[in-house]
């Protein structure tokens, strides 16, 4: 990587990764001091320096020490992610265990949860600030942030490269001014750095019982981002992403939550909003504008995030096939995905209109964070442990600190359970349904169809017995199982009754890895004069391209021509069948994603124009 192209990645997870967590300072100081009895007038030194000594610790801990420092070094071949760190787990076991598989699909919809939340919370936050001002914005809040998510969703299409060429320059400046307010209030008050002491985190946690769990739920919301870090790996590199941590964000962070301290012990009645109180009168106005555009772009790292996470549970057959829209011809990780993106718009607005403010919301938003990046940690103590060799004891005693961590968090914010907290466990319930239906379903589908197939060998035995009328050109019939003839080839010898003088049987497999090297893309395995396998191999972060890995298969000597080439697909129509192994409603609920699965012509980039669809309906 040149330097020049390093910076400018540099520049750009400004803009999409780091905008999530860049606006924490909105709020999170001010609900943690809140949680303290801060609410009632009651806002005390001990519990200011004690929540700025959790956040600091907080920061450096959860994601300087813990994703900064280890997981962006557990990169599977440059991918990140909840599902990325999963498929390494597989990896370094050896296979797929049902404790790995629970914790990668737990993760992903936890994430889900916490990419729904984001956009509403933060844009929710900033528009807020309108009130600071006067009242008289109150009943034009919600209105204003629909129009703005709504325009945030719709400039999705135009690709991450675009958006954070748009998004990089006003976040750097966001940072910047957070720096230079916080800077210039501890200035005047700077025995508010004694909060970098742990002892007053400790021991406001150990002194003040439950109201301690419960203010420690309040201070992950500073942490509440650190997850698309990761996430989004894949869009901008490693070195780009910790660069950018090290050297703007984190300390922008550090100095903006510690100049709020030190504007709520000198006067604590500005516990109300110690964010935009930091700010004169006349730059009131201009902030909220700051941040109102900060907030919108804090969305764009789980959006981000989203639609990579999808795309790989898709090559990790957790998800029906849905439309992939690669954006960069250089960054193979920056995609766009339609559906994806209209779900998720459909379902922030829902939850705009269902909270109504960003208080309310702030507690749904940290059970879904927590859970996932306690799921990240379980995962990345086993590649630690068995993909790097690290020594078990080794792993233990820089895992299990961090681990100790992760689960105290979870636990603070199971206590918001009922105030909100239970909205992304049931996100993450309905999706861990939604991916055990899909692969069960897929489970059972397989084996019903494979009791009814042909198997292959004995077929090629009989077509060269009683060789059916040849015509000229190439067949490639799509199959699952090589072992059997395709639907598509028998129901063409039924009822057009021709055999061409090729045929392929083609089957494509999903590695656990993000990318296949051109040399292993293609495995090439002669049958007889008329018929031979081939087997694609693709990683989980690609999008199936047959034509193009034709075309590697031609330099390995088989005759390979387009325009004599047709593909034959089994366009199955699945129905239920009240004896297919699973329950009724689970029955039905596999039908419908199996409906509403992308074609698998415009999937695997087939041309259209050499496409033919078989039609057969099956039960599962």
């Amino acid at each position: 990587m040149t330097s020049r192209a390093f910076w400018a990645l540099t520049f750009g997870s400004i803009g999409v990764v780091y905008g999530d967590i860049g606006t924490s300072p909105l709020y999170a100081l001010r609900e943690a001091v809140l949680a303290t009895g801060g609410s009632h007038g009651v806002v005390t030194q001990a519990a200011v320096l004690g929540v700025l000594s959790l956040i600091f610790w907080a920061l450096i801990v959860v994601v300087t020490l813990k994703y900064v420092v280890l997981l962006l070094r557990a990169d599977n071949n440059g991918e990140g992610g909840t599902l990325a760190l999963t498929a390494l787990a597989f990896t370094a076991l050896g296979r797929r265990t049902p404790l790995v598989l629970g914790l990668g699909i737990v993760g992903a919809a936890m994430f889900y949860g916490s990419t729904l939340i984001t956009p509403a919370l933060s844009v929710l936050s900033a528009v807020e600030g309108l009130n600071v001002a006067t009242d008289a914005f109150e009943p034009y809040v919600l209105p204003i942030t629909v129009v703005i998510l709504i325009a945030l969703f719709s400039v999705q299409s135009h690709g991450t490269a675009r958006v954070s060429t748009l998004f990089a320059p006003i976040t750097t400046v966001w940072f910047l001014v957070l720096a230079f307010a916080g800077a210039a209030e501890i200035a005047g008050n700077p025995r508010v750095l004694m909060a970098l002491n742990p002892y007053y985190g400790l021991n406001f946690l150990l002194t003040h019982g439950m109201v301690g769990l419960v203010t420690l739920g309040a201070v992950f919301l500073v942490v509440t981002g650190s997850e698309a870090l990761y996430n989004d790996l894949g869009h901008f590199g490693r070195r780009p992403i910790q660069t950018a941590w090290l050297y703007l964000v984190l300390p922008a962070l550090l100095l903006n939550y510690f100049g709020q301290g030190a504007l709520v012990l000198a006067q604590p009645e500005k516990i109300s909003n110690p964010f935009y109180l930091l700010f004169p009168d006349w730059a009131l106005y201009p902030m909220v504008a700051l941040a109102t555009m900060a907030t919108a772009i804090a969305s764009q790292a789980v959006i981000t995030g989203a639609y990579s996470i999808t795309r790989q549970a898709m090559q990790l057959g957790f998800l029906p096939r849905m439309e992939v829209r690669h954006t960069s011809e250089s960054q193979a990780g920056q995609i766009y995905m339609p559906r994806v993106n209209w779900l998720l718009l459909t379902g922030v607005l829902l939850l705009v209109f269902m909270f109504r403010s960003s208080s309310e919301l702030a507690s749904a938003y940290v059970l879904a964070v927590a859970a996932t990046v306690l799921v990240a940690g379980l995962l990345g103590f086993i590649v630690i442990w068995r993909l790097w060799h690290w020594s078990l004891g080794w792993t233990i005693a820089v895992m299990a600190p961090l681990l100790f961590v992760d689960v105290a968090f979870v636990m603070a914010a199971m206590l918001k359970l009922v105030e909100g907290a239970w909205l992304p466990v049931l996100v993450g319930m309905m999706l861990i349904l939604v991916m055990l239906t899909w692969m069960r379903g897929t489970k059972l589908l397989a084996q019903k169809t494979r009791r009814i197939e042909v198997p292959f060998e004995p077929l090629i035995k009989s077509l060269e017995s009683k060789p059916p009328h040849l015509v000229p050109g190439t067949a490639v019939f799509l199959s699952a199982d090589p072992e059997f003839a395709p639907t598509a080839l028998l129901h063409n010898l039924k009822h057009n009754k021709v055999l061409h003088e090729h045929n392929v049987i083609l089957t494509i497999k999903n590695e656990d890895i993000p990318r296949v090297a051109p040399a292993d893309r293609v495995q090439l395995a002669p049958v007889s004069d008329k018929f031979m396998r081939m087997t694609l191999h693709f990683g989980f972060v690609e999008r199936p391209n047959v034509p193009k890995a034709l075309a590697i298969a031609r330099k390995k000597g088989w005759q390979f021509d387009i325009m004599s080439t047709s593909f034959f697909l089994s366009q199955r129509t699945v129905r239920p069948d009240a004896r297919s192994g699973m329950p009724q409603w689970q029955d039905r609920l596999f039908v419908y994603l199996a409906h509403n699965a992308d074609d698998a012509s415009n999937y695997f980039q087939l041309p259209t124009d050499r496409v033919v669809a078989i039609g057969t309906q099956v039960t599962v």
